[in-house]
């Protein structure tokens, strides 16, 4: 699967895969079999299909800028399904990370490039001390309220968020080619 892991959205992303192998060993190409990927976001009603057109003998795949404007960003999956027939084998599964367009026409407005988890632990902090110093008796972040009772719950969802966080930056300097901080070595 040689699908970009990262997107920008209003880009025009073009990829290539190889011939495949389906069970008992046969040679699935583009001669005889169709290849599709199907992306999806757990956003309702998200998702997006792209069949390969022939290739030597695997497969072009072409996303148009027009079609991927309409992504929102974040985590995706997908999963490719190689189809002859009446048989359907999966290709492969995986997940990619579709980026927010910088593009703008006019003034620009404000831009939030935080990540899902990002926002998620800036509303958790918020909500945390305005219940603790006693600003708030109830606290609402989307379909869930929160008491001065749920402050350990709270406590605790902060910190896997932070961490979900840090993993992410993680990832994010590993994808720049700034290499993983926790690495490190030791010269003898």
């Amino acid at each position: 699967m040689n699908i970009p892991s990262r997107i920008a959205a209003g880009t025009t992303i073009i990829w290539r895969d190889d011939a495949a192998v389906v069970p008992v060993d046969r040679s699935a190409t583009s001669a005889d079999w169709t290849l599709t990927y199907y992306l999806r976001t757990n956003t309702s009603g998200e998702g997006h299909t792209v069949a390969g057109t022939a290739y030597s003998t695997g497969w072009e795949f072409t996303i148009s800028a027009t079609d991927s404007a309409a992504f929102d960003a974040g985590a995706w999956t997908f999963e490719a399904l190689l189809t002859k027939s009446s048989e359907t084998f999966r290709a492969g599964t995986g997940s990619i990370t579709i980026i927010q367009s910088q593009t703008y026409t006019g003034t620009p407005a404000a831009l939030d490039d935080r990540t899902t988890a990002e926002t998620r632990l800036e509303a958790m902090e918020e909500a945390f001390h305005a219940l603790q110093v006693g600003k708030v008796g109830s606290y609402s972040i989307g379909s869930r309220s929160f008491t001065y009772h749920d402050l350990d719950k709270m406590r605790l969802y902060i910190i896997d968020l932070r961490a979900q966080v840090g993993r992410e930056k993680v990832r994010q300097k590993i994808a720049n080619g700034l290499g993983n901080p926790r690495n490190f070595a030791i010269r003898f």
